[in-house]
């Protein structure tokens, strides 16, 4: 970085004119800006517009509550320890969350690098050594020959040059930096949300499988003993051999169910294992065969629409990265004005070394000057509209995902409501299904009716039975959905839930969490997103 020396009067004389001059922008500059943080040039970032709905279309519905509710642990509502567990041991071992954990570090040493620059940007040691040898013949020597042609340089010394932060560029690439941090942070939440919701569901479809492989062997065994007495009633006579050829096919039919829910059941729980970050192993003795599909609670807290820009992750790293944006705005206007800094030199320069360090070796050079790009043809003009498009469009983002996370709660809420209604009719189908198999069972072996009525109940039976439990653990799904919608669960960084034991054949990571415990941040009056944990560089909005 090259800048030419010029008095220092002619440069406070230029900086005072621009000051005077320049107009203000942004929300907030003015005087007290000024006094309070320096000038800077660019806009200042404004709390952005939403739109948030004023309530949720089937808030008024039994099952809902529209008070406000801790989500930290929501999966907690479906009393099961197996699914407390599996989500602890995720969030210890899950890669995906640990390589957004890592972003979180590497975007809070970009914002350590950017707050160097408000220090000297270059600093150096130097030290040299030169034999030099001039020409006698060359012109002047050649006429006027000097005593000594031959001579050696040692140097050492230290030399800085220090852009001064005049227009705030440097302060903005620290706004900048800063909000890029907490967007990383924002991401990492959302990254955990993500992955409990992925895990309580991959858990609810696994819980969904074993009800349905239950429901299938109950059936077969249903189904041949009703094989037997066809076959025992043939024996006798009593009925042709139609009547053993329908009950072995629909017997073959539901066997068939068999492995194909097993299939959907081990990749299901390969799944599982991946998001616990261990290989593929069988740990089904580990979770327990309970069969059991997690309950969801009789009712479900859903707050109000305007709660998700306070709580979802993805909501308010938007809005940091539309802030990050607005900081690059100044750092681009900022190239309109000249860039003002120091440079010095001190150093010790000397014939003979032992004569370097001595008083009268010491030299040295030190001065103001700037830089001002004046014929820049529009390139700088046009470099802040490029950096204004950019804003606009985060901003528009930042509307559009307000907008997505409303719809999302919206068709949770739908799904959970509409699936708990078709359980409900399914029951009272399902359980008439199973009065009319044995009914119907009966009156065979009597000679009441013929063996197509039999065989139309047990088909039956086995399709309600099944749907029956693929509904249960859509409803359970459907909730999980809600809760991610939501926004919640991020909370469990701040307050670790207890220590849940680590399945067998898994490799948990044995070092401090990337992001440790902290407070949970409150939202001040007027921001548009809450302050981020108080101890992560102590960070504001």
């Amino acid at each position: 970085m090259r800048f030419a020396v010029v008095p220092v009067r002619v440069i406070a004389g230029v900086a005072l004119l621009l000051a005077i001059v320049l107009p203000n922008a942004g929300c907030t500059t003015g005087p007290v800006q000024w006094v309070r943080n320096g000038f800077k040039v660019g806009p200042d970032y404004c709390r952005l517009p939403a739109p948030v709905a004023d309530g949720w279309i089937d808030g008024e519905d039994g099952n809902l509550r529209s008070q406000a509710a801790d989500y930290s642990y929501w999966w907690a509502t479906f009393d099961d320890p197996v699914l407390n567990e599996l989500v602890e041991v995720a969030y210890r071992q899950n890669l995906p969350l640990k390589i957004a954990g890592m972003r979180v570090l590497e975007a809070r040493a970009q914002l350590g690098v950017a707050r160097g620059s408000l220090l000297p940007q270059q600093q150096r040691a130097i030290g040299a050594f030169s034999r030099s040898q001039l020409s006698e013949n060359s012109f002047p020597f050649g006429e006027f020959p000097l005593p000594k042609m031959a001579f050696d340089t040692w140097s050492a010394g230290f030399d800085a040059a220090w852009e001064l932060d005049f227009w705030g560029r440097f302060r903005r690439a620290v706004e900048s930096a800063d909000a890029s941090l907490n967007a990383q942070i924002e991401n990492y939440d959302d990254a955990l949300v993500i992955l409990q919701a992925e895990v309580a569901a991959t858990y609810i479809q696994l819980r969904t499988l074993e009800d349905r492989l239950a429901l299938a062997r109950k059936n077969v065994e249903i189904q041949k003993n009703t094989f037997r007495i066809t076959q025992d009633r043939f024996n006798q006579g009593v009925v042709s051999e139609l009547d053993v050829k329908q009950a072995l096919s629909i017997l073959g039919a539901t066997e068939s169910l068999i492995p194909v829910l097993q299939t959907a059941h081990r990749q299901t729980q390969n799944r599982l294992c991946t998001l616990l970050g261990m290989p593929p192993a069988e740990v089904g003795a580990e979770l327990g065969h309970s069969g059991r599909i997690p309950s969801p609670p009789p009712e479900v807290a859903v707050g109000i629409p305007a709660d998700l820009l306070r709580r979802r992750p993805d909501v308010r790293r938007a809005e940091r990265q539309a802030a990050a944006q607005c900081a690059l705005i100044g750092v681009a206007e900022s190239e309109l004005y000249p860039h003002i800094a120091i440079t010095g030199t001190i150093a010790f320069e000397a014939e003979r070394f032992d004569d370097l360090f001595k008083g009268g070796s010491i030299a040295g050079m030190v001065g103001p000057g700037f830089r001002w790009n004046i014929l820049n043809y529009g390139r700088i003009r046009n470099g802040i509209d490029v950096q204004d498009a950019r804003f606009r469009q985060l901003v528009l983002q930042y509307q559009e995902t307000v907008l997505r996370a409303n719809e999302e709660v919206e068709n949770a809420i739908a799904a959970y409501l509409g699936e708990q209604q078709r359980v409900k009719s399914l029951q009272i189908s399902s359980s008439a299904t199973a009065d009319a198999v044995a009914l119907a069972n009966a009156q065979y072996q009597q000679g009441l009716i013929d063996f197509q009525r039999v065989l139309d109940s047990q088909r039956a039976l086995v399709l309600q039975q099944d749907t029956l439990a693929e509904s249960r653990g859509k409803v359970a799904l459907s909730l999980v959905t809600l809760y991610k919608a939501l926004g919640g669960g991020w909370q469990m960084r701040f307050r670790p839930g207890p220590a849940a034991a680590v399945p067998p054949n898994s490799t948990p990571f044995q070092e401090e969490p990337l992001l440790p415990a902290q407070p949970i941040p409150q939202p001040r009056p007027q921001p548009a997103m809450p302050a981020p944990p108080a101890n992560l560089n102590n960070i504001t909005y």
